[in-house]
């Protein structure tokens, strides 16, 4: 993450993956991906503001097909487009936090270490599919390994944000 940032110039900032993780066997909870990134204001790679703080990110964030863009700036494929990579993962619920033991089976691919079995659970970044339009909390991935990523509709991407 840090080596794609500082190649398209956005090095000297810090830059947090929105990413939860579950807890292990003696955590009562995990870490929610809300949690690790600041407190906003946060802009895309094109200085698009997609959220003032983190109320904003819950309720009415500016993600939707054409602010998601990759660290250059280029538009991430999504509906309608050949092929569809709208799957981001957040391993997170829809308000950004990590799921509670016993609530759900692991979201995370075993805390982002598997590329195998397990899921992950993804949003939709273009806010389209299946009639959920959650950007951070769709469905999970079919499995962790890249074959299975892209096969759910993604490329295994991640959300990155700037916690400056």
């Amino acid at each position: 993450m840090y080596k794609l940032a500082e190649a398209a110039g956005s090095g000297g900032r810090t830059w947090r993956a929105y990413l939860s993780t579950q807890p292990g066997e003696s955590e009562k909870r995990g870490l929610s991906a809300r949690d690790r990134i600041g407190l906003g204001p946060w802009y895309n790679a094109n200085g698009e503001l997609i959220a003032s703080d983190l109320d904003d990110l819950d309720l009415s964030p500016n993600i939707v097909k054409r602010t998601a863009v990759d660290e250059n700036g280029n538009q991430v494929k999504g509906r309608g487009d050949k092929p569809n990579e709208h799957d981001i993962l957040t391993g997170s619920k829809n308000d950004g936090t990590a799921y509670f033991p016993g609530e759900e089976s692991d979201r995370t691919c075993s805390n982002w270490t598997s590329s195998g079995e397990g899921s992950g659970q993804v949003g939709h970044h273009d806010r389209h599919g299946g009639g959920n339009t959650s950007w951070n909390s769709a469905h999970g991935s079919r499995g962790c390994g890249q074959e299975d990523l892209t096969k759910t509709g993604g490329a295994g991407l991640m959300y990155c944000f700037a916690a400056d």
